[in-house]
Parts: C-alpha cells; sequence; structure tokens
C-alpha cells in the first residue's frame, strides 16, 4: 500500500492517523507511547473517520490498526479513580456534547462502535498487540477480525468494577456465542491471538509482518472485484438479520435488493464482464446509487431518547 494525503478540507486527527489509497482507508490508532490507549478526542477523531470513510466513493475497504506494539490497551487511566466517573468536572465538560441516552450520559465507547457498525464499507481489524476493554470492544463491529501472533485480549471490565461496553453485550454473543462471551467476561482475564482463533474473535492469526499484508490483501480483493452498492448493501443486510424475528424478514429484503440491484448498470457490467472473460468496471457509486431498501443500521428506536 502507498500513503496519500487526505483531503485538503479535513481537521487535522491528533490520535489516529487517516491515510486513503488503492481504494482503502487506513485508519492507525496513533498515540503509541501510551500503547494507544483510548480518549475522548480519538473517540471523535474515529468518529469523524468512519464518516469520512463511508462517504468517500474512493474508500471500498477500511483497515484498522494500532501504531507501535500495540493495538489499543484500553481507556486512558491517567486521571486514576475518576476516569469512569461521570460526574467528574473535567470528564463531564469534555463530553458534554455527547448527549445522554436512557437517562445516562452516552457510553463513548457505544458512540465509536454504533459509527463503525453505521460505516457501508467493509472495516478490517488488524490486531497488531494488546488489545484490552475498549481496545477490545471496539473491533466487535468491525466486520473482519485478524491478529497478529503477538495480540492479547481481555475484556478486563469485572475487574476493574465495571461491565462491557461500547455495546458489546450485543455484539459478542453474537460473535463468540453467550458461553465464550460469559467466561471472558466474567473473568475478565487476558489471553492470547490462539484463544480468541479458537474463539471465533478472530478469523486468523498471523506472523507480525504478514498481518498488514494480508489485510491489506483481503481490502483490495474487494476493490478491485466487487460492486461497491453490492458490497455496502450486503453488509448493512447481514448485520441487519442478526436481529430479525424471523427468516421471512430476510426473504422481504433481499427480495426487494433484488428487484432494485437487478435493474442497475452495476448488474449490467457485472454479468457482461463475466461473459467476456474480463475484470469488471462497476459504474454505480454508494454516494449516488445506494438503495434506501432498509433504515440504515443500526436503527435507534423511536422513542429511545
Amino acid at each position: 500500500m502507498t500513503s496519500t494525503q487526505e483531503p485538503a478540507t479535513a481537521q487535522a486527527y491528533t490520535e489516529i492517523a487517516y491515510e486513503v489509497s488503492d481504494g482503502v482507508a487506513t485508519i492507525t490508532l496513533d498515540r503509541p507511547d501510551r500503547l494507544n490507549a483510548f480518549t475522548t478526542t480519538m473517540m471523535r477523531e474515529l468518529v469523524r473517520a468512519y464518516g469520512e470513510a463511508d462517504a468517500d466513493d474512493a474508500v471500498r475497504a477500511v483497515v484498522v490498526t494500532g501504531r507501535g506494539r500495540g493495538f489499543c490497551a484500553g481507556a486512558d487511566l491517567q486521571r486514576g479513580g475518576s476516569t469512569f466517573n461521570a460526574e467528574d468536572p473535567a470528564r463531564a465538560a469534555e463530553r458534554r456534547d455527547i448527549g445522554t441516552i436512557g437517562g445516562a450520559p452516552r457510553d463513548g465507547g457505544g458512540v465509536t462502535s454504533l459509527t463503525t457498525a453505521a460505516c457501508r464499507k467493509p472495516v478490517i481489524a488488524a490486531i497488531n498487540g494488546p488489545a484490552v476493554g475498549i481496545g477490545a470492544t471496539m473491533t466487535l463491529p468491525m466486520d473482519i477480525r485478524l491478529a497478529s501472533e503477538t495480540a492479547k485480549f481481555g475484556f478486563v471490565f469485572a475487574r476493574r468494577g465495571l461491565v462491557p461496553e461500547a455495546a458489546s453485550s450485543w455484539f459478542l454473543p453474537r460473535i463468540v456465542g453467550i458461553s465464550q462471551a460469559m467466561e471472558w467476561v466474567a473473568t475478565g482475564r487476558v489471553f492470547g491471538a490462539e484463544e480468541a482463533l479458537a474463539g471465533r474473535l478472530v478469523s486468523k492469526v498471523l506472523p507480525p509482518d504478514e498481518l498488514l499484508p494480508y489485510a491489506y490483501g483481503i481490502a483490495q480483493e474487494i476493490a478491485e472485484n466487487t460492486s461497491a452498492v453490492s458490497v455496502a448493501l450486503s453488509k448493512q443486510m447481514l448485520w441487519a438479520m442478526l436481529g430479525a424475528e424471523t427468516p421471512w424478514e430476510a426473504h422481504r429484503v433481499d427480495s426487494q435488493a433484488i428487484y432494485r440491484l437487478g435493474q442497475s448498470a452495476d448488474v449490467v457490467e457485472g454479468v457482461q464482464s463475466f461473459l467476456e472473460k474480463r475484470a469488471p468496471a462497476f459504474p454505480n457509486t454508494v454516494s449516488a446509487d445506494y438503495p434506501e431498501i432498509l433504515e440504515r443500521w443500526p436503527t435507534r428506536p423511536a422513542g429511545m431518547d
């Protein structure tokens, strides 16, 4: 991958790096001196980066990794015991504009995770080192998770007197099953990449020097061979149907999607390129041609403040 500049209009990032090259956006958590520990500033920058990737038709996939030897060591604990106290004046001031939900200040990890989930471009986690607390839960709404052999994971909240955040009580059991999720959450222990693979938290474990090339290989395969609109809508459908009560709901959405996309220029190009034995050049874009067949996932239920 070769790096390129940020858009000229973009405000500079300070705690992440954002680059776009060859159809792939790379988001790098960029506080290596703190093992990329999570802050309110990082939350805001991640939200902005995912929004940029979603809106940019030049971006076909997103790769997320960490600078240095860690992915993300969890929340930055420099404030000590007041770190998670929403009534602490400094914490309240820096998060005032985040809003509330259910009468409580919104969890910053959840703000990040829901933005990750809403991004219509496939998000690939390249977990290059320790991913603990929010460092682990922020990866759950990512679509593909890959780990270095040096990666370690920990849902350590019970060891800090907390509960899992970042909407992980929804994501984690759906990814690994309730039994495995409860073992990791109830013990709060840190575990290695091979256990993460066995528990289906990650799909592949790679030597450190092979991690990013493998992640970029998947991203390039998406960028070079698939329809952007098809991938974006497929991602939204797959995640949304995890909460469906019956396969008839999937059948309804599938039927509407096939009806709409079946008339598109991308389908014409996809069939013609196959018949002509050449690489496709799909003309449709997410910004102009994405069909609003289902509400953008994840949807906020009516009446939830």
